[in-house]
């Protein structure tokens, strides 16, 4: 009896799933929803030995990431663990799907819709987040392999940005949300908080900053802090902070202030420092990208570069490598 009430949940939840799953993409893809690979919980819970706690690879709010094999592949399985995020978790799934083409997007393989909340499958990306790598001690990364992630991660975003009639906002970029591949690429995700701005419209409001957004990354951009208006600028701001952490390994740019009067030696991160930024147009490169995540920072968000300006002006600086 409890196997049988176990499989009718299930085919309830595909169905309502599958039904609010298919809304979202109409919604999210201007009527043209994205045909979406469905697995079954069987199949991720065998793979995660019935979704043990001890194989959790990564935890931030909402999900749980996995490892796991599936025929004959490594993947992500992504499991919210609140079961208050499926709105969430259906922006992540839409905005993932319809981005999934980007080769700096992290590609989404498949959804499951057998449970309360959809489980998200994703391809696999060896070297974790950019986070993990630059906090790496046995593995430093490069400066020229910091330059080419903030250069391809830039361009992830601008694609959200210019590539539909309807501005995607992710809301929460950050190292913590690009993963790096086998090869070194780049892999933006984490869209659960993302914004589309509607056409014709420049910005939306986003009435809830004072509660569930303030664990995203764009609750540090000042003027969304004092009006709770959300712009592609808004994106720029939280990816001028990234830049900083990727140039310094530092968390927080917390000394924005006068960071702008230090010596090299005293901003950048001590892993990188040695023998890399002795060369006069090394240096050069480093002062540009300083100066180019200051100007993302700008308090005023109408004197921030767009994201485009931004991808624009890393591969020109990128260009200066020896």
């Amino acid at each position: 009896m409890l196997r049988k009430e176990r499989k009718r949940e299930r085919e309830r939840a595909f169905i309502e799933n599958g039904g609010r799953v298919l809304e979202k993409l109409v919604s999210i893809c201007n009527g043209k929803p994205i045909p979406i690979r469905t697995f079954s919980f069987a199949e991720l819970s065998k793979t995660t030995n019935n979704f043990d706690p001890q194989l959790v690879i990564r935890e931030v709010w909402p999900y749980q990431w996995y490892k796991g094999h599936l025929e004959g592949r490594t993947i992500f399985i992504k499991k919210a663990k609140d079961v208050d995020a499926k709105e969430e978790v259906f922006t992540d799934l839409a905005i993932s799907a319809k981005l999934s083409a980007h080769k700096n997007v992290l590609k989404l393989l498949g959804c499951c819709l057998e449970t309360s909340v959809v489980i998200l499958v994703y391809e696999f990306a060896g070297k974790g987040t950019l986070r993990d790598l630059i906090a790496a001690s046995n593995e430093p990364l490069t400066w020229e392999s910091r330059l080419k992630m903030s250069r391809e991660s830039a361009h992830a975003i601008s694609y959200l940005h210019t590539a539909f009639s309807r501005p995607i906002i992710h809301t929460d970029i950050g190292l913590h949300n690009i993963f790096i591949d086998s090869h070194g690429i780049p892999k933006l995700t984490g869209f659960s908080f993302s914004l589309i701005i509607p056409e014709g419209e420049t910005h939306v409001m986003d009435d809830d900053n004072e509660c569930r957004f303030q664990m995203t990354r764009k609750s540090q951009c000042p003027n969304y802090r004092k009006t709770g208006c959300i712009t592609e600028k808004t994106d720029v701001y939280c990816f001028g902070s990234t830049l900083f952490q990727i140039l310094t390994g530092k968390s927080h740019p917390s000394w924005r202030p006068t960071f702008g009067n230090c010596a090299i030696n005293t901003m950048v991160d001590p892993v990188i420092l040695a023998g890399e930024l002795r060369g006069a147009r090394v240096e050069q490169q480093f002062q540009a990208v300083q100066e180019l995540a200051f100007r993302c920072m700008k308090e005023n968000p109408m004197e921030r570069p767009t994201m485009v300006d931004v991808t624009k002006e890393l591969r020109r600086i990128e260009k200066f490598i020896p």
